[in-house]
């Protein structure tokens, strides 16, 4: 569904020096003057996929023309069982075997894999080459754009190997989520969703009253739900960049998340309906932990269920889910950390006793 160009909305991500704006709007693949604020360079990489490239790719290439001598592509295979060292090794073979210097811009082209990846090779490259993210799917665009995390998977946990680096700016081209699958628009909204419980009651309550238009791609809905969320995370990045305490709130859900991509295989779930269902576990043990009422589970289901997510997780048994999670980056000598919901719009993290993760993992699993 396309539409007339949306006024340009922008959210800025303070972080000092390393400080950045996030562009959102309709039609920025081809508006060479948001590019005017880069370094000068004579080269640019797109990074891409085999899924984003047939689509996005030469528009790209013929606007980073304009700006750069020299506009390169590498093409990646698509999907998170991709997002490992074979994959990251073909950015680098691409920067190396076409003689980048460290002034090369890379340009980040599609979802979150290609965008973390892209991201970690940037940070590793001569040890820090300028990128930029262009996230064309709605998780990317609200959520792993943003923030400066970048990784790969390891077979033993997610996300467990990369580095904190910023991009230049970020473009989030509305018109890029026209040929979004819906699984993968589905898989976005898990993200949007997080930010309500987390820190904007008012936020949730408009995702209920909007899902629906969101699903089917009304931009000004999508629009407004791409600007707040990247407003969230601009606040909460803004005062927390490494995660060393108010940032691990943006994990909610994500601890049973990742559990269960890790024990199913990467991409068997996307990382959206993994987070979608975790956000279930996690709203079930935040009632448990007497931290809030019994009826925010099943407004939680309802709302996840509604985006076209699981709201029940894989059988992989109770240990196996304990062992991944003792894995994850929130742990502290080996006590597993939950993001909870303390009051709707605030999230702490805390540890529960097994037991009553347990009992949670048993109510919430087929």
């Amino acid at each position: 569904m396309s539409s007339a160009p949306r006024p340009l909305q922008t959210v800025a991500i303070d972080l000092g020096d390393r400080s950045y704006p996030i562009h959102i709007g309709s039609g920025l693949l081809a508006q060479p003057a948001l590019l005017d604020a880069l370094p000068a360079a004579q080269t640019a990489l797109i990074v891409t996929n085999t899924t984003v490239a047939p689509f996005y790719e030469a528009r790209l290439a013929e606007t980073l023309g304009a700006r750069f001598k020299r506009v390169l592509s590498v093409r990646l295979p698509d999907g998170e069982a991709h997002k490992d060292w074979a994959s990251l090794n073909q950015i680098f073979d691409a920067l190396l075997g076409q003689g980048c210097d460290r002034k090369t811009v890379l340009f980040a082209l599609g979802g979150g894999v290609v965008g973390d990846m892209t991201g970690f090779a940037a940070a590793c490259y001569m040890r820090g080459v300028p990128f930029v993210q262009v996230p064309t799917t709605l998780l990317a665009q609200v959520d792993s754009s943003v923030g400066g995390k970048t990784a790969i998977n390891h077979p033993l946990g997610k996300n467990m190997i990369g580095a904190f680096y910023q991009p230049l700016l970020v473009l989030a081209d509305l018109d890029t989520l026209d040929t979004l699958p819906e699984r993968e628009l589905s898989a976005g909204l898990a993200e949007v969703i997080k930010y309500g419980p987390i820190a904007d009651a008012g936020f949730l309550d408009w995702i209920e009253a909007n899902l629906d238009a969101m699903r089917a791609r009304d931009k000004a809905a999508l629009a407004h739900a791409v600007q707040r969320s990247c407003e969230i995370k601009a606040w909460v990045v803004g005062q927390d960049e490494r995660e060393s305490g108010l940032r691990a709130i943006l994990n909610f859900g994500h601890t049973f998340g990742h559990a269960i991509e890790a024990g199913l295989g990467y991409g068997e779930w996307l990382h959206g309906e993994a987070v979608g269902c975790g956000m279930v576990m996690a709203s079930e043990l935040s009632v448990r932990l007497g931290l809030m009422p019994a009826d925010f589970v099943e407004r939680m289901r309802r709302l996840v269920e509604r985006a076209g997510l699981p709201v029940v997780g894989p059988a992989l048994g109770v240990e196996r889910y304990m062992e991944l999670m003792r894995v994850d980056k929130k742990s502290e000598a080996g006590e597993i950390r939950f993001v909870v919901i303390e009051a709707l719009g605030r999230a702490g993290v805390r540890g529960a006793p097994d037991a009553l993760v347990a009992g949670v993992i048993g109510a919430h699993t087929a």
